[in-house]
């Protein structure tokens, strides 16, 4: 299957419920500007994802193959566990001032609170196990937009109608399965 379409899945179900989704919500919520907010994401997220298509590319040519294949394996089947851990968002993350506007606002609360994120995590690893920079980057910040655009739209009636915990019990089969097939291969 091609990193695109796995990157876009795989990162499109791991936001579901995910703190910056929840971001997503209330950056809606407080300034009520869906566009700004939507560009911001995604501005934010190419940047983010960026950097960490582009280690996961670095560690992919840098570590040893066996060390990496084995690495990448434990990073999927530690995601799996990882992404049934529900998030929260912090209070911090939010008190973005003003003086910013919404765009700028955005760029810098999404691109902070996506550090370290699980989808952060998951880009890196799947361009260390794809080799594809662009096709991971494209798939990761596609999926990104796909569960935070209408999470910015629908605002905060949306978040409490999904099967939160079902989405992320079938991303983590993914991410586990992802895991699998890199073990075998």
């Amino acid at each position: 299957m091609s990193p695109f379409l796995v990157s876009t899945g795989v990162v499109a179900l791991a936001e579901i419920g995910d703190k910056t989704q929840l971001l997503s919500l209330v950056l809606a919520a407080r300034f009520k500007k869906p566009v700004p907010i939507i560009l911001g994401i995604f501005v934010a997220t190419l940047v983010n994802h960026g950097f960490a298509g582009a280690l996961g590319e670095w560690l992919s040519t840098a570590i040893n193959p066996t060390i990496m294949k084995w690495a990448v394996v434990a990073s999927f089947i530690g995601m799996a566990i990882w992404i049934l851990v529900p998030d929260k968002l912090d209070d911090e993350e939010t008190n973005m001032r003003r003086k910013f506007g919404v765009f700028l606002s955005t760029v810098i609360t999404f691109f902070i609170a996506e550090m370290g994120d699980k989808t952060q995590i998951a880009t890196v690893m799947l361009a260390a196990r794809y080799q594809d920079f662009f096709g991971v980057v494209a798939g990761t910040t596609l999926g990104m937009m796909l569960a935070n655009v209408p999470a910015v739209l629908v605002g905060h009636k949306f978040s409490g109608r999904l099967p939160t915990r079902a989405v992320h019990a079938v991303a983590a089969v993914i991410f586990l399965v992802l895991g699998i097939v890199t073990l075998m291969q």
